[in-house]
């Protein structure tokens, strides 16, 4: 359970200093689904530029230079590969001969080891099963959707993909994962997050004018948006990988996403939306689960409304 943020600026109408805002809180409302890791990654003439810290998100400044006009971002729930390991970390660099580009991603890829013996894929120092998107990738020589298509159809898994390429180029990947993507037509602006509660907690915090309109994205799907603000579509198949969780080297990752590791991630976060870890588990011990409670923290209101009546509730049948 990671998260993935950005925003594309288009039209240039955007301060810098709002658009840091934006990172900024959008990358801390996504410490709801990961605080292993952080990174972002963004465009510095005509050359990836990647940051990223095995910290939670409100511990690192994220910063790009004033003419960027696209980042992608990225907080980590390590599954495979120690985020102590900075090079496990996301956003990942990689190559399509002249062209480069950035990729995030959320979820967790399978056959990893598979597809590397099967391409005949290099070696690497890297251990998180997310950058074999990355290597696949660099078997083609130009980063397009054809070539995002191919990769896509090849893993297994759960995902949603992020992808920058060095002319500002967006792409994103949509598998079974959530993702929410928000048009601000007026201002030239994409600003998308894994969750429309992500998204929504962020944008109250940042002055944003002008009406937003969220644009569809559906499974199988691939968005392309240019640096000028154009938006066109393609599709891909998934990969049918239910069998995979029967597989004993994924069973560590089905424990976890069966509850325990994230109603600690739960209680380790909690604090930062000012919520205490005594009142995560008075939720949970009543019937509450991970999911309802991660947006519960997006809504102070709606979690002042549940704990009052939870508290209530016990007080009754005491």
């Amino acid at each position: 359970m990671c998260a993935v943020f950005g925003f594309l600026d288009y039209k240039g109408k955007t301060s810098n200093a709002v658009l840091k805002k934006l990172i900024h809180y959008l990358s801390v409302s996504a410490e709801v689904r990961g605080t292993d890791a952080t990174g972002i990654a963004y465009v510095r003439g005509g050359s990836m530029v990647t940051y990223k810290k095995p910290k939670p998100a409100h511990k690192v400044k994220l910063f790009f230079p004033r003419d960027t006009r696209a980042v992608i971002g990225h907080t980590r729930f390590t599954t495979q590969g120690s985020e102590k390991r900075n090079c496990n970390n996301h956003p990942f660099e990689g190559h399509c001969g002249k062209e480069s580009f950035a990729l995030a991603h959320n979820g967790v890829l399978y056959n990893d080891r598979e597809l590397r013996r099967e391409q005949h894929l290099p070696p690497t120092p890297i251990e998180t099963d997310s950058y074999i998107a990355v290597q696949l990738l660099e078997q083609e020589q130009n980063l397009d959707a054809e070539n995002i298509k191919r990769m896509a159809e090849l893993v297994e898994g759960s995902f949603v993909f992020t992808i920058l390429r060095n002319d500002n180029t967006l792409f994103l990947v949509k598998g079974n994962n959530p993702l929410t993507l928000y048009h601000f037509p007026a201002l030239g602006l994409y600003v998308y997050a894994s969750t429309k509660s992500i998204l929504d907690n962020a944008l109250k915090k940042v002055n944003l004018n002008g009406k937003h309109c969220e644009v569809d994205i559906s499974e199988g799907e691939i968005l392309e948006i240019i640096s000028a603000g154009n938006l066109s579509r393609s599709t891909f198949t998934m990969q049918d990988y239910i069998h995979s969780l029967f597989n004993p080297y994924n069973w560590d990752y089905a424990k976890w996403w069966m509850g325990d590791e994230r109603e600690e991630l739960l209680l380790e976060y909690c604090g930062t939306f000012g919520i205490s870890e005594e009142e995560v588990q008075l939720l949970l011990e009543v019937g509450y689960d991970p999911d309802e409670i991660e947006e519960l923290l997006m809504d102070t209101v709606a979690m002042e409304e549940a704990i009052s009546e939870v508290k209530t509730l016990l007080q009754c049948e005491a």
